[in-house]
């Protein structure tokens, strides 16, 4: 008698643990890939022969097909079923991943990067909605939303640090390969850990699913372009009008139809659309001080591919550190004012980071930013996240899930056009320190921003999910912790 893993008796408890590990998992796969690839792309210029105009696209490709397709992706969830759409997306990503590996001319491996974002944008919403609407209470639910927090924003300099170890140790076709065996396992141990959701009757809503679609992907394909194009030319306007039009007619259509793409009500709560800002300029904030840092690193400090990756260490472990103890903080004193004291910490780093010279060193002009960047993004993304999922509905959390992860790619692909952008204009050709003062300044000011908001809120607070003792979540959080 042959007797398979899925047929073994599990605890609740352990089952449900194993769940949320395995999602998570493929959660840190998919933010991974959005900055795994970025220390490799001298090499892949250097093996594929791109040319300085279309090495961009390797990164673009991406950006652009995950973050154009998220709303649609979580719509699926909600409508078919949220463990089979992350699975087909799941292993659209691994194909992608796969032939990206394999390919021999840079056309190839662009369309293959582009094949990862639809199979990305498929998987990311379902992830979040599965952690949140498969925990059995609500301290589960703030365990498993901190450890998405920790892996999401985490994710990314761990992508910097293994992208230089694959290329220094192996070939950056690897920062592609190694997503296929991880991708495979996650397959095959998800359905026997994870329980499907039911699907939701009604007819899918084919003109919101096209307007936000092809709002999304207007306005991502109009911003990745700005540093190359401008922000005045034809290309970047043109792209803009049509996302704004798409979306008017997006908002138009949601309000007539039955089972609207985007429920209506969660953008008529103010915190929730005032915690949706704050995520888009905490991160765009954020993959605005990679893209500085990494530069920084390689042309100032003579950091290789691997250094460059280890520098972001201090970055990560103070992400994975303060998570841990988030979910207490957070019945303590309440989600806004975390954010305040993580949106501070985020400022004050870079800061100091545009004080950084060509005399500078890691230690004394990178390892204290990198370590309060850390710090301040775990006590950002946890509560902000909580706070954008807060009172929905199990039938729409992946809608909202969409919601906040397409606001999350806008808001990165925002930062960094806008710190290129100023960047440029004070850049000097050969030199990077020339431009970098004032482009951190930039990062500064939008987590400045994020501060004023959540300060805001939390002086007119009213809703209940800033002070959890007044929800009943205080002992639950606590729990969680």
């Amino acid at each position: 008698m042959t007797l398979s893993l899925s047929s073994l008796p599990r605890p609740t408890a352990d089952r449900a643990r194993t769940g949320v590990l395995i999602v998570l998992m493929a959660q840190l796969m998919l933010v991974l890939d959005a900055t795994v690839v970025n220390v490799a792309l001298p090499r892949i210029d250097a093996d594929l022969g791109f040319g300085p105009a279309s090495l961009s696209w390797v990164l673009n490709a991406y950006t652009l097909a995950f973050g154009g397709l998220l709303l649609l992706g979580g719509r699926l969830g909600d409508v078919r079923g949220r463990l089979v759409v992350f699975q087909v997306g799941l292993a659209v990503f691994v194909l992608g991943s796969l032939l990206g590996g394999l390919a021999p001319t840079p056309d190839l491996l662009v369309s293959a990067r582009a094949l990862q974002g639809i199979g990305a944008a498929l998987a990311a919403p379902s992830v979040l909605a599965l952690l949140t609407t498969g925990a059995r209470d609500d301290a589960e639910r703030n365990r498993a939303l901190a450890l998405f927090g920790a892996v999401s924003s985490g994710g990314a300099s761990i992508g910097l640090l293994l992208g230089g170890l694959l290329t220094d140790l192996a070939s950056w076709r690897w920062t592609l390969f190694i997503n296929v065996p991880i991708g495979v396992a996650v397959l095959i141990l998800a359905p026997m850990f994870v329980a499907e959701t039911p699907k939701r009757p009604g007819r899918f809503d084919i003109v919101g699913a096209v307007t936000a679609t092809l709002g999304a992907v207007s306005l991502v394909w109009a911003l990745i372009g700005t540093p190359e194009h401008g922000w005045t030319s034809v290309r970047t306007v043109g792209g803009f009008v049509v996302g704004v039009l798409a979306l008017v007619a997006l908002t138009v259509t949601e309000r007539r139809v039955a089972h609207p793409m985007i429920q209506p009500s969660l953008l008529r709560d103010r915190t929730r659309v005032a915690a949706l800002a704050m995520m888009a300029l905490v991160v765009g904030a954020q993959l605005s001080m990679f893209f500085l840092v990494v530069q920084y690193v390689q042309r100032v400090l003579g950091f290789g591919p691997l250094a460059s990756g280890f520098a972001f260490l201090p970055f990560s472990l103070g992400i994975f550190t303060m998570s841990r103890f988030t979910p207490w903080l957070m019945a303590r004193f309440g989600a806004l004012r975390l954010v305040v004291t993580g949106a501070t910490a985020l400022t004050v780093g870079y800061v100091l980071l545009s004080n950084a010279d060509a005399d500078g060193t890691y230690l004394g002009a990178v390892f204290v930013p990198m370590l309060l960047g850390g710090l301040g993004g775990a006590l950002c993304f946890m509560p902000i996240t909580a706070t954008v999922l807060a009172g929905v509905e199990p039938e729409h959390a992946g809608a909202a899930s969409g919601m906040l992860q397409t606001t999350q790619q806008l808001g990165s692909a925002v930062g960094v056009a806008v710190i290129v952008s100023v960047y440029a204009a004070h850049a000097v050709p050969g030199e990077f320190l020339p431009g970098a003062h004032e482009a951190f300044l930039t990062s500064a000011l939008f987590s400045g921003v994020a501060v004023i908001v959540a300060g805001t809120l939390l002086y007119l607070r009213r809703r209940p999910v800033d002070v959890p003792e007044e929800t009943g979540e205080l002992e639950a959080l606590v729990d969680a912790a």
